[in-house]
């Protein structure tokens, strides 16, 4: 037994408008093809799906059970069709903190102007792949180690690295500050996805604690709290101002490569543009 989808929306169009003359014209057939396809649909299951009459027609007891589970099956398939269209007309770009901080709306107005064709979103998503090895983005941006073999990257841009420490702190009024001077404090580790660990200093100089934080907003909040500081992006700044946490520079901080990462075996076909729009915006902040 075959059947296909014209001919079981043939069948629903028959159904809703009550004619083959309305339903050819809601489908912009001809009304001789939308009674051929429902009597095949009709020979192909051994039934009789409509009672045809002179000026309407409906459908048997039967029919109109058909009809019921023909519309899931047309759901169903139009769902199929807009997953595979928006597979191609938007690009999701994954990100677990700050995105590419001051220059996210720059990329996402360019972007717009330049592929009105092609839809980015951004897709927030806290894990050490940023959304990429969870399915939940075509691409990530990454400021960790891209070790899977599975994913290609790309460096786009290197970000200055920042100390954050609260408000009320006595470093508030310094400038900047030096890497060895952050050892002498707590400092809140992000493990699953921040940039800083301990291996950012020598064996012989580790900072005197560290303390493990969860998502970023944690990090923020006890970092406002006076419970410890943390070493960060320069993105981060721009992407979360928060009362009562101050960002200085580290004059001696290791500055920290920006990556987007992607399935090797699906990329998106936008990649290659996107990777070129981020590193003209890292390089050309200005524009």
């Amino acid at each position: 037994m075959a059947f296909d989808l014209a001919q079981l929306r043939a069948l629903v169009a028959v159904a809703d408008t009550g004619t083959f003359t309305d339903a050819a014209i809601e489908l912009r057939m001809s009304q001789a093809a939308v009674s051929r396809s429902v009597k095949a649909l009709e020979h192909d299951l051994g039934l009789t799906l409509m009672r045809r009459g002179p000026r309407s027609s409906v459908p048997t007891r039967v029919g109109q059970s058909i009809v019921t589970q023909a519309r899931r099956v047309l759901e169903d398939a139009d769902a199929i069709i807009a997953i595979a269209a928006t597979g191609k007309t938007t690009i999701r770009v994954g990100y677990a903190w700050a995105a590419i901080g001051a220059r996210t709306v720059p990329l996402q107005r360019q972007w717009a102007v330049e592929h009105p064709d092609i839809h980015l979103t951004l897709v927030r998503c806290n894990t050490h792949t940023s959304g990429l090895a969870e399915g939940f983005c075509d691409v990530a941006i990454l400021r960790v180690p891209v070790n899977n073999i599975d994913f290609d990257s790309a460096v786009v841009g290197l970000e200055r690295r920042l100390v954050a420490f609260a408000a009320d702190d006595s470093w508030r009024r310094r400038r900047s500050l030096r890497m060895a001077e952050i050892t002498e404090r707590t400092v809140l580790i992000d493990a699953r996805t921040g940039t800083t660990q301990t291996s950012l200093w020598p064996a012989e100089h580790q900072p005197r604690a560290t303390r493990q934080t969860g998502d970023v907003d944690e990090w923020l909040d006890a970092i406002a709290a006076g419970d410890g500081v943390g070493t960060t992006a320069q993105a981060t700044a721009a992407h979360y101002p928060r009362p009562g946490v101050v960002y200085r520079p580290i004059s001696d901080g290791p500055r920290i490569p920006v990556a987007l990462a992607w399935h090797k075996d699906d990329p998106h076909p936008a990649i290659p543009t996107l990777v070129d729009l981020c590193t003209d915006l890292y390089q050309n902040p200005g524009q």
